[in-house]
């Protein structure tokens, strides 16, 4: 199991300190350090009932590619972190400044483990969202790991690749993000049984354009993306369920039906969407022509939209009915088995 005592001295010791790593190391470090923070704010503040504080473990980053990273040139600059803008009430449900990460060439995940108490065997991947530009790290990464924590589930961070690329199709989906999250579905599961995890308990959860990416994953597992590299690409990248949150690039543009970038096939994982009435950024045409098209399809799914509520509202809670979603994705969770007491150990699914 991969819990080391000091995450910083985990993290350094991957990277050698010359100057044009320094501030990548320094990055990493700063955003490794937050992540525990975000974890006690939310289960000291899970509303009037919450239980004490919870035991929290101190999180793991790990890159994706044990050699070159794919379709990568490398010619971005250096990761950064930064402050989203100040956005309105009438475009986002959180309109402070959150912390954003972006020009990323490395792709890693970040593990964020639950008590040991309280550990069920579920992971989910976690995609957030930024428009493929950007990854809104704190809104719809650390605070999502948060919440899984507090439920017993693993909450894995993807950090994929953005901005988008010269070569990318204007308008449309970042392509090299795709890789990254095949890729993460497979490492994980490859980790299951050293992990502690239950190999077919392994979902993707996304928030925006994160949430394309989680539904492009759970979709398109029959052909990777990219050239198998060793053996972690002889794993499934076929995830075990969905979840998207306010997700966009699913309908078509000029039509009431599910873009032709995106089909489903055989073998999609159950789907749970959630999408506010009100979103202009990304309407909620988008769950619902996922939705109709994942029911003609004969995959299990489950569509909440919410009057009043906006974009970006992540995990957090207000007075708006938006703030149910995350009960309702536990429910889910439980009802399709992938929320329950921990199941026996098993292998890694090919």
């Amino acid at each position: 199991m991969l819990r080391p005592t000091n995450c910083t001295q985990l993290f350094v010791k991957r990277h050698f300190l010359t100057t044009g790593q320094a501030l990548i190391v320094s990055l990493s470090v700063l955003l490794l350090a937050a992540i525990p923070q975000s974890l006690e704010l939310f289960a000291q503040n899970s509303g009037p009932t919450a239980a004490p504080p919870l035991e929290i473990q101190k999180p793991v980053v790990m890159e994706l590619w044990s050699d070159k990273v794919p379709d990568e040139l490398g010619d971005i600059g250096p990761e950064r972190v930064r402050m989203s803008p100040k956005l309105d009430r009438k475009q986002v449900e959180v309109t402070e400044p959150t912390r954003l990460i972006t020009d990323v060439s490395k792709p890693s995940i970040t593990i964020c483990r639950p008590p040991k108490d309280k550990d069920n065997g579920t992971a989910i991947l976690i995609c957030p969202g930024g428009g493929y530009w950007d990854l809104y790290w704190q809104l719809e990464g650390e605070e999502v790991a948060a919440w899984l924590n507090s439920r017993g589930i693993t909450g894995i961070i993807l950090k994929y690749r953005v901005p988008r690329r010269a070569d990318d199709v204007k308008g449309e989906p970042a392509r090299r993000p795709l890789e990254d999250a095949q890729r993460a579905v497979s490492l994980v599961r490859s980790k299951a049984g050293q992990w502690g995890l239950h190999s077919q308990r392994i979902g993707i959860i996304g928030f925006s354009a994160g949430g394309h990416l989680a539904i492009a994953t759970a979709t398109q597992f029959e052909k990777r993306s990219y050239e198998p590299q060793d053996e972690i690409d002889r794993v499934s990248c076929r995830p075990d369920f969905a979840i998207l949150v306010y997700p966009g690039y699913l309908k078509a543009k000029d039509k009431d039906e599910l873009s032709s970038a995106l089909s489903i096939p055989r073998g999609t994982p159950p789907v749970f969407l959630a999408h506010g009435d009100e979103d202009i950024i990304s309407p909620p045409q988008h769950s619902v022509c996922l939705y109709l098209a994942l029911k003609r399809a004969g995959i299990p799914a489950e569509l909440h939209i919410y009057s009043g509520s906006a974009h970006d509202f992540g995990v957090r809670t207000n007075d708006h009915p938006c703030s149910a979603w995350t009960g309702a994705c536990e429910q889910w969770l439980r009802y399709q088995g992938f929320s329950t007491a921990r199941p026996a150990r098993d292998s890694a699914r090919q």
